[in-house]
């Protein structure tokens, strides 16, 4: 192909023998390498590292526009600057006025294609599909929302960039420490935050409904943070996070990524509403983990004790999909879900819908075999020593516990280890207040604790921010 007719990207003073990557191929750089030709049009990411082993990638989106433009084939310029150990875009019009008349020199025994064939096989269908999953991968990824993450036209980043809040939170580091990391590269993610999803003002009840189905917050996330007015952003944030977590091994991205998934998955109310939202983010995170397998970063793992959260996850919002049942649009989003535990069930083995032995033997130590009766249970059918019960209270002991007696005097339904507690129990509840009374309903460093209370109880599911760094 003529090297006047096509997009290129180069990649300048890269040394020998280190780690060069676009999209989803990776290879080892020689030292003729000089960067990627025939770049079809859309959004790519570049990725360099010193060596292949466990040095610091640094990446760059750039976009290659469809059709033919005023100054020739797009041609995107990256230099690496050795003594920092980083990549930069080149910017200079002079620079890409002399490499664009040079490009001719380089195109043959300087450029790697973009798609390449193995000496074994040459089936451009297998080509064809690497290309049409790199699309699929990046299809709600825009330019605004790369501008807004990365901060810049130029929409570089690396395995060290981060979002504030997730500097703030690895044990050990100090104030200097997180100046010193952050200066890396700020990531600007969608504020998430799963500890706090209800409205400001709402008190009680309407707290615990919002900590179990978060679609409150959801659709403030959706209505007031994602800065284009796309619906589909927050799709468009798990693709790009997924994809550095990919390429870049990017911590920071794995925790958005984590979040974002959380955060969708307890929403069960938005389902309805948003029928789109949640089929795409369904079927983007079916290929995501469908590229798992092939990936050489170590943040993501479908172990069954690595994936159990997800597990969690997905099988609770199955649970509150049945209650959706009839809704407009609410079967294409089970018939996606029934696709990627398909998937999960045949690859990886995973087994859904909470079913446990019941009975069994059980061989000890000495060789004894004994029989075993175990009773099946589910955390979420209420049952056995989670089934809620009917106790009476007195009005001391009710304001005790903050319960609600609107349902009837002196009756009120309990959940979870309080609701099993005898008559006797709850007078030693109310016998202990008379010592708790001059704390005023204070914890320990004086901040009311009643009201709070919804934020832990109420919260059934474990969030994904909670996981093990293996996922």
């Amino acid at each position: 192909m003529d090297a006047t007719a096509s997009s290129a990207l180069l990649i300048l003073n890269l040394p020998d023998q280190a780690l060069a990557g676009i999209d989803l191929l990776a290879f080892t750089t020689t030292p003729r390498f000089k960067g990627v030709k025939t770049v079809p049009a859309g959004l790519h990411l570049a990725f360099v590292g010193a060596n292949t082993a466990f040095s610091e990638r640094h990446g760059i989106w750039f976009h290659v526009p469809r059709g033919p433009v005023d100054s020739g084939p797009p041609l995107i310029i990256t230099r690496w600057q050795s003594s920092s150990e980083s990549l930069v875009a080149v910017t200079d019009r002079a620079e890409h006025l002399k490499w664009r008349a040079n490009l001719g020199g380089v195109w043959r025994e300087g450029l790697t294609p973009y798609r390449q064939t193995t000496a074994k096989t040459t089936n451009e269908d297998d080509d064809q599909e690497e290309l049409v999953d790199w699309t699929k991968l990046t299809s709600h990824i825009t330019e605004a929302l790369l501008t807004r993450i990365t901060g810049g036209k130029t929409w570089t980043l690396s395995s060290g960039s981060s979002a504030k809040r997730d500097l703030e939170a690895i044990p050990g580091l100090d104030r200097s420490d997180v100046d010193e990391l952050q200066s890396d590269k700020e990531l600007a993610f969608l504020p998430i935050d799963l500890k706090r999803t209800w409205r400001p003002g709402a008190t009680g009840r309407e707290r615990t409904q919002a900590a179990q189905d978060r679609s409150w917050a959801l659709n403030e996330v959706i209505e007031q943070q994602c800065s284009t007015g796309d619906t589909m952003e927050i799709v468009g944030e798990l693709q790009f996070c997924f994809l550095c977590v990919l390429t870049l091994n990017n911590f920071s991205c794995f925790e958005q990524w984590k979040r974002i998934l959380t955060l969708l998955f307890t929403s069960r109310s938005a389902a309805a509403a948003r029928p789109g939202v949640f089929i795409e983010a369904i079927r983007a995170l079916t290929l995501q983990l469908q590229h798992c397998r092939v990936a050489d970063t170590g943040l993501i793992d479908l172990a069954d004790e690595g994936g159990s959260l997800l597990k969690g996850l997905l099988t609770r919002f199955r649970t509150g999909l049945e209650s959706l049942q009839g809704s407009l649009g609410v079967q294409d989003i089970v018939d996606e879900l029934d696709d990627l535990e398909d998937y999960l069930r045949t690859e990886h083995g995973w087994q859904f819908g909470g079913t446990f032995a019941k009975s069994g033997v059980l061989e000890l130590e000495d060789g004894e075999q004994v029989r075993m009766d175990t009773t099946a249970f589910d955390e979420e059918d209420e049952a056995g020593e989670y089934a809620p019960q009917v106790v009476e209270l007195t009005a001391e002991q009710a304001s005790m516990l903050g319960a609600d007696l609107s349902g009837g005097e002196g009756r009120v339904e309990m959940n979870g280890p309080r609701a099993g507690m005898s008559r006797a129990s709850l007078h030693e509840v109310a016998d202990s207040s008379d010592d708790e009374e001059e704390d005023d309903g204070k914890g320990e460093h004086g901040e009311a604790t009643a009201g709070d209370s919804s934020e832990s109880d109420g919260e059934e599911a474990p969030d994904l921010e909670d996981m093990d760094a293996r996922y």
